[in-house]
């Protein structure tokens, strides 16, 4: 199996390639990463300027020679490709898999929204760097690979899920790139921001038209949470089930997603 590695937002750090390349040949012999010239290009921000990254993920995404997209880093920029990428998908972009989390949930709503492939939220190439990174990318090869159940989220099954970085999810709603979630788990995670931001965004996502009919709504990691000033006088488990009553769905707990090593897969749809 051919699985192309593609970079949509930022840059990608060519110390991944050794690494991965060899666990990828150790545990899953049968698989061939292939990374694009493009992640390891720089303009600015970016992996190089929109219309590059636009053209690198359509030529990988319909080639019937791969098998998955697995996207190579977050960071920010996927979202300017959405309107050159999305109606030039052919009929090969529909028959594969697409994984990644953070910045890649532009590409991953977008997708699910249109049907094209099999979408899920998980740990992507560069989590080769994190600690134990051979166990978080393995959950992710896994997935792509055979179809191993073991590196998904626990809590999946029943009703369909789906995954998303919380500002992502902020960022989607109001636009025609995110997808109709009626009778889903959404599980949302987040990094990088103080709290008041958190109950921002919260308060975005529970008064969104866009999100009306949720089977509910699990919380994934909040990490790197920045400094408030005064003190945010409220925890996380609070603001969440406060504003899932507001919402009227139910707080289903918490969910093993997010900026972490821990960071498990999640199939958009029913896993």
């Amino acid at each position: 199996m051919k699985i192309g590695i593609v970079a949509p937002a930022n840059t990608l750090n060519p110390e991944v390639v050794a690494p991965l390349s060899a666990f990828a040949a150790l545990a899953y012999p049968e698989v061939e990463l292939v990374f694009h010239p493009q992640c390891f290009e720089a303009e600015g921000h970016f992996a190089g300027p929109d219309a590059r990254r636009a053209a690198a993920f359509l030529e990988f995404a319909n080639d019937p020679a791969f098998g998955a997209i697995w996207f190579a880093r977050g960071g920010y920029g996927s979202n300017r490709i959405l309107a050159e990428a999305m109606p030039r998908l052919g009929s090969a972009a529909r028959d594969k898999a697409y994984l990644g989390y953070s910045d890649m949930g532009f590409l991953l709503a977008a997708l699910y929204a249109r049907r094209i492939g099999r979408v899920a939220h998980g740990p992507m190439a560069t989590d080769i760097r994190r600690d134990g990174g051979d166990r978080t990318v393995a959950r992710s090869l896994g997935w792509l690979t055979r179809g191993e159940r073991a590196g998904l989220e626990p809590s999946l099954g029943g009703a369909p899920a789906a995954a998303f970085n919380l500002a992502i999810l902020g960022s989607l709603i109001g636009t025609p790139w995110l997808p109709d979630l009626a009778d889903h788990v959404l599980m949302i995670e987040e990094v990088s921001e103080p709290m008041y931001n958190l109950d921002r965004l919260l308060f975005t996502m529970a008064n969104a038209t866009q999100l009306k009919g949720l089977a509910g709504v699990r919380l994934g990691a909040v990490t790197a949470v920045q400094e408030n000033d005064p003190p945010w006088g409220e925890t996380l488990e609070v603001m969440i089930a406060r504003w899932c009553r507001d919402m009227g769905v139910p707080y289903l707990g918490r969910a093993e997603i997010g900026h972490t090593q821990a960071n498990r897969v999640v199939p958009f749809g029913v896993a």
